[in-house]
């Protein structure tokens, strides 16, 4: 069972780093960020660049546990990205992954699929939208 307060608790360095990575943001980060920023999708808080345990992930809506990440071409077939998205789900995150290309070619796309798993219309792990929900904690078994 995974600790709750490792999720949260402050690693020595991931601040500074967090702030660093907001002041050199991507183009495809700004060009999301301006759309999820101030509430700007239906209402969802998300807060960027957020340190949790060890990593740091792009966009974060804390209130449903969703995890949205910008991958340029080094993150194909990652097996880094693989065991941080098992870390993160095991701690209760869903994580939507979008390539680049689809930030500044397909934007409008990527925010309907953003708030379809905000609203829960997709809950299944999905290779075509690169979904990977959170894992459900087992409670009740005896070891």
């Amino acid at each position: 069972m995974p600790n709750a307060s490792d999720i949260i608790k402050r690693r020595i360095g991931k601040t500074g780093q967090a702030r660093r990575l907001r002041k050199i943001e991507t183009e495809e980060e700004r060009l999301l960020w301006s759309d999820l920023r101030d509430r700007r999708l239906n209402g969802f808080k998300f807060s960027r660049q957020m340190p949790l345990g060890t990593y740091i992930v792009d966009f974060l809506c804390r209130d449903q546990h969703l995890i949205v990440e910008i991958d340029g071409f080094h993150h194909a077939a990652s097996q880094p990205d693989e065991t941080r998205t098992i870390w993160l789900n095991s701690r209760g995150y869903s994580l939507l992954r979008f390539w680049n290309h689809e930030v500044t070619r397909e934007r409008r796309a990527v925010l309907d699929t953003i708030l379809a798993a905000l609203t829960g219309q997709i809950t299944e792990r999905c290779h075509a939208t690169r979904f990977y929900p959170a894992i459900p904690e087992k409670t009740g078994e005896q070891p």
